[in-house]
């Protein structure tokens, strides 16, 4: 099974811009952007089985990656805006 990607540059490639900007110019949203990809990491590696984990602690930590991916959607929006 191929896993989907999940990294802000698959999910919002009409901003590629716009993250390069954030990311180099606004400390909040790179604290953000950091984190979001370390929680997206650590989920890829339970997905492909090389980190154990209950079904528990991985919905809680797509939850995490949801929310950040949210708050960094909104941030990339007002950029536009």
């Amino acid at each position: 099974m191929e896993l989907q990607q999940h990294d802000l540059h698959h999910e919002f490639p009409e901003h590629k811009d716009a993250i390069h900007e954030l990311k180099t110019g606004n400390h909040h949203f790179a604290r953000l952007f950091d984190e979001y990809h370390r929680v997206n990491k650590d989920i890829r590696r339970i997905e492909e089985n090389e980190e154990p984990v209950t079904d528990t602690v991985l919905e809680e930590m797509k939850k995490q990656r949801l929310k950040l991916k949210d708050e960094l959607h909104a941030m990339l929006l007002a950029h536009k805006g």
